[in-house]
């Protein structure tokens, strides 16, 4: 669909019919505010709220994060819901204990981890890097570090030995993923939320690159004829990227304005 003049135009759509919709949604940046200590991020009570109002209304309500399943879930505060974690190499269906991963994905964990290994923990320390170890895929941060410029220097030299040895690398704001080389994206998440439940039409809401594929997954089960209807809303911040802005149906303005949005959805 073109740009939607206003966030009433996007929506109305989708209220017509609650019960045949999906809303999925991003966590950081989109739910929950960028912090510069990522272990800190959490989503706000009335965010929280109002997602869980919407559980009550709309056909499914999910998550789909780059972050583990059950860590998007512990930031979330909501397990009635289903997560999609890692970019979709993790499951967390409603209610599970454990997420099921992607097999293919979580062989390659162990050469994607030892990568990392190589360029020791002392040396990230120093620099500042900060590894987040995600099962297959392994994370690097330097967002917050004293030094963000050296962070992010070793960051690039150690995607580039795992370029070397075949690894897969993603690139998001002030981070670099080590990834295996298989297909793991939010278009694959996506589809697995959206095969839990009986709907035509969904919404997904995202800040990053990574949310993208999310658009695009969408736009395809539309052009595939399994959904009716794709709204894609992009959240506007200082670090969004100018293509998520470009490919958004609607743009909201940070957290603030995803709630915005939530609040319209349950009008």
């Amino acid at each position: 669909m073109p740009h939607a003049a206003t966030l009433a135009d996007a929506v109305a759509p989708l209220l017509a019919d609650p019960a045949r919709t999906a809303i999925l949604l991003d966590v950081d940046g989109t739910l929950a505010p960028i912090v510069r200590d990522p272990e800190t991020a959490t989503v706000p009570e009335l965010t929280r709220r109002l997602v869980n109002e919407l559980t009550k209304r709309y056909g499914e309500v999910g998550c789909v994060s780059g972050r583990r399943a059950v860590v998007a879930r512990r930031i979330v505060g909501i397990g009635s819901i289903p997560y999609a974690g890692n970019h979709g190499a993790e499951l967390l269906p409603r209610g599970a204990s454990e997420a099921v991963v992607d097999e293919e994905a979580e062989r390659w964990g162990v050469r994607v981890r030892a990568v990392a290994d190589a360029a020791g923990a002392e040396r990230m320390r120093a620099a500042g890097l900060r590894r987040e170890d995600k099962g297959p895929i392994v994370a690097l941060h330097w967002r917050g570090a004293d030094d963000e410029h050296r962070a992010e220097g070793l960051a690039r030299e150690i995607a580039q030995s795992a370029a070397d040895a075949g690894l897969h690398l993603h690139e998001g704001r002030r981070v670099l993923e080590l990834r295996p080389p298989v297909p793991i994206g939010k278009d694959a998440a996506v589809r697995h939320l959206l095969a839990l439940g009986d709907v035509d039409a969904a919404l997904y809401v995202g800040d990053d690159v990574t949310d993208l594929d999310a658009f695009a997954g969408l736009r395809a089960l539309v052009a595939e004829g399994r959904l009716r209807r794709a709204v894609c809303v992009g959240v506007r911040s200082d670090e969004t990227p100018e293509a998520v802005l470009a490919e958004a149906d609607v743009i909201v303005n940070g957290p603030e304005g995803v709630r915005t949005l939530l609040e319209a959805l349950l009008a």
